[in-house]
Formats: C-alpha cells, sequence, structure tokens
C-alpha cells in the first residue's frame, strides 16, 4: 500500500497537467482541422479526431502501466529495448507498407505503427545506459565511439525506411553529448559544417575559392606570427572543406529525392515554386497570418475549413492554431512547451543517479527538435522534412512514442531517492 502512495504522491503532476494540457489541445485543434459537417460528433471514430480520443485514452493507460512499473526496469533493460527496437527497424524495411513514399509502417488490421517513433525512446535509453555507467568518460574517444553508433544505427536505418526527418532527429543527441561533457569544438565544427552546407547550395562550387581566400589569408597571418607549425593545419583544413563542398554537390544532387531538393531550394529563396514544393508553405503562412492577433475563432478559419493546407491534423497542426487562436493562442502553446522544456530540464539535474538525468536530457532534446522543427517549418524557417508537433498532431505512433519518452522520466523522478 504504502508502494502505491509514493507513486501516487511523489510523480511531478505538474508536468502530467504539461502533458494532458498539451494532449486536449491537439485534440480540439485536429477536430477543427479535420472538421466534417456530416459527423460533427467529437467522438466519432470514423474520423481522426475520434480515433485521436482513442489514441488519447490508449496513452493514459500506457502512461500508467509506465508509472507502476519498478524505475529500475529501464535501466536494467535499456540495451534489450534497444536492440529490440533496432529489429523493428530492420524488419519494418522487408516487410513494412509504403506511405507518402516511406517504408516506415507495418499495418496491423485498420492500424499502422510507426517502429521509428518508438526507436527514439529506445535510443535515448540505450545512450543513457551507456552515458551513465561510472566507467565511462566522454573525454575518451572510445566513448565518443560507441556514442555515436548507438546514435548513428538507429539513424541509418531510419534513412533507409526514406524517413528524412525522422532521421535528422538522432541530430538531437548531440544536446546531451555536450551536457555530458562532450568539448565545445565539436559544436563549433558542427556550425560551420552547416554554414558549408546552406553556403554550397546557394554558391555552388564556387564556395571553395571563398574558403582558399580565407585559408590564405589565415596562412599569411600565421606566418607573420612566427607559428608555421599551424600551416599544416590550415591547408588540411582547406582540403577536408573544400571535399566537404564537392561532396554536397554530390548528395544533394544524388542522395535527395527530388521533392526534398525542391523544399531546400524554395527555403533558401533559389525557388518560388508556390504551386509544388512551396505550395505548403505558402498556404500554411496566409492561415497563420490571417489569424491576426485573437484568431478567427473556433472552427471559423477558412484557410483550415477549406482545406488548403495538406497534412493540416498531422504536420501543419499548428497554421491551424494560428489561423483560428491568432497570435494569443500561438504564444500560449509555445510557452507551454517551453514550460515543459524547462520543467524537464528542472527533472533530469535533480536526479541523483547519472542514468536518470541523461535520459532527462534526451527526452528535452527530442521534443525540443520536433517543437523547433516542426513549427520553423509551419513559418518557412526550416525545410518541410514531415516530422510532427509533439502531443498535438494527429497520430497514433507519436503520440504513443512521446507519452513512453515523457513518463518514464516521470517515473524516474518519482523514484529518484532509490536511484544512485
Amino acid at each position: 500500500m504504502k508502494r502505491e502512495r509514493g507513486i501516487l504522491f511523489n510523480i511531478d503532476w505538474i508536468t502530467v497537467f504539461l502533458f494532458l494540457g498539451l494532449v486536449m489541445i491537439g485534440w480540439i485543434n485536429i477536430y477543427a482541422a479535420v472538421y466534417n459537417e456530416e459527423h460533427q460528433s467529437i467522438f466519432d471514430l470514423s474520423q481522426n479526431y475520434g480515433r485521436q480520443l482513442m489514441f488519447i485514452g490508449t496513452s493514459v493507460l500506457i502512461a500508467l502501466i509506465i508509472l507502476i512499473i519498478d524505475a529500475k526496469f529501464y535501466n536494467a533493460f535499456a540495451l534489450p529495448i534497444y536492440l529490440f527496437a533496432i529489429f523493428l527497424l530492420i524488419a519494418v524495411l522487408i516487410f513494412g507498407s509504403q506511405v507518402a513514399g516511406a517504408r516506415s509502417w507495418f499495418q496491423i488490421g485498420g492500424f499502422s505503427i510507426q517502429p521509428s517513433e518508438f526507436a527514439k525512446v529506445a535510443t535515448c535509453l540505450a545512450l543513457a545506459r551507456y552515458l551513465g555507467d561510472l566507467e565511462t568518460d566522454m573525454r575518451s574517444n572510445m566513448t565518443k565511439l560507441y556514442a555515436a553508433l548507438i546514435i548513428l544505427v538507429p539513424m541509418i536505418l531510419t534513412l533507409a525506411q526514406n524517413d528524412t526527418g525522422s532521421a535528422l532527429v538522432y541530430v538531437a543527441f548531440m544536446i546531451v553529448m555536450f551536457r555530458e561533457g562532450l568539448s565545445g569544438k565539436f559544436m563549433i565544427i558542427g556550425v560551420i559544417v552547416v554554414m558549408l552546407f546552406i553556403l554550397t547550395l546557394l554558391f555552388d562550387k564556387y564556395i571553395v575559392l571563398g574558403i582558399l581566400i580565407v585559408a590564405t589569408i589565415f596562412t599569411f597571418l600565421i606566418t607573420m606570427a612566427k607559428k608555421t607549425r599551424l600551416i599544416t593545419m590550415i591547408i588540411g583544413s582547406f582540403i577536408v572543406a573544400s571535399g566537404f563542398v564537392f561532396s554536397v554537390d554530390y548528395a544533394f544532387e544524388n542522395v535527395l529525392e527530388p521533392h526534398q531538393r525542391s523544399r531546400i531550394n524554395v527555403l533558401l529563396g533559389k525557388e518560388a515554386d508556390l504551386q509544388g514544393a512551396g505550395y505548403n508553405v505558402h498556404q500554411s503562412k496566409i492561415a497563420i497570418g490571417s489569424g491576426g492577433f485573437i484568431g478567427k475563432g473556433f472552427l471559423n478559419g477558412t484557410q483550415t475549413k477549406f482545406k488548403f493546407v495538406p497534412e493540416q491534423s498531422t504536420d501543419f497542426i499548428f497554421c491551424t492554431i494560428g489561423e483560428e487562436w491568432g497570435f494569443i493562442g500561438s504564444t500560449i502553446l509555445v510557452f507551454l512547451f517551453v514550460f515543459l522544456l524547462i520543467r524537464i530540464i528542472i527533472l533530469a539535474e535533480r536526479q541523483r543517479s547519472s542514468f536518470s538525468r541523461i535520459y532527462g536530457y534526451g527526452v528535452a532534446a527530442i521534443i525540443f527538435f520536433h517543437f523547433t522543427v516542426n513549427i520553423g517549418m509551419t513559418i518557412g524557417l526550416a525545410p518541410v522534412i514531415g516530422i510532427p508537433l509533439p502531443y498535438i498532431s494527429y497520430g497514433g505512433s507519436s503520440l504513443w512514442a512521446f507519452t513512453i519518452l515523457l513518463f518514464i522520466m516521470i517515473n524516474l523522478d518519482s523514484r529518484r531517492r532509490e536511484l544512485v
């Protein structure tokens, strides 16, 4: 009896209520996004909003089960869970169904399950288990290599499913690595790589000339300072950067799908395809902008009602909120997500167990990536890569996975005095 009382009184109710609030906001706006006058009941299971209610109910049940399970289970079984997730990612490549160009779904009766959503949770657990080991040292190159492999294996398998958006989410685990002591020079290198990537797409191979000029200036300055040992490093950096530029051009033309290239070109302003690749974002910005300060009101969004924006209940759910609830509603939603992220970090930092702390940062990193990129792509600040807005977008796999992700952290926090 004492154990059950501990579960009830020790869980972080602030995080639980934030979860419930976001889920209910999502359900109401899914109803608005796909509203059908012939099926006006929000409980109609033949419609997306009715099915989402069913997903919410099962998510609450999943959350309760997660809270009941002993917190030590997640550390003990982190690696088996990860290996099972890898098995599912391989299996879906062979037996999965293709939806929207991606072979990343298992069809089970009338429902679809997307293993890549749950693989993020498994990777978060595995990384926390590995980095949380008392003998693990982030200064060791072997530690960095093994941690990178834990992240890259599911990332590559997800990329093989032609699901680029879900694969890119794994980049967020770099936040966890930095928290655990990864050198800031890797962040600097990452920023330089992103800048080179963008500049290459904008200026093509002419960027090599710019790199040569910069390298020449640095070489001259180093020679004047009589630090000739650094010249070799400058030359090596120039060769690596130039090779990267040429690889970007090859990858952009031969690895990315035509629609992915078009979306990136539209984002960078190289194309203005308002009827093709740029259509979704253009209509989304119209919808959000037309909401004004207070919005048009519930079920009164014209862009929403006449379905100008495709995928409006999933990837572009934020434009429904922007149109019908305006700047105020959008700001409240952003505030709730920021509050949730801050709360998760607070929970992570108060853990006595390294495993729990690292897992908490993994949860925050994944939610942060989804939140920023999803909203960014609806307002034209990020490429359209097709990832859902956590707890808001329609979909069972997404909601279940994010529920599992968050409530494992709530469970670990509720037992933090028992875990060392």
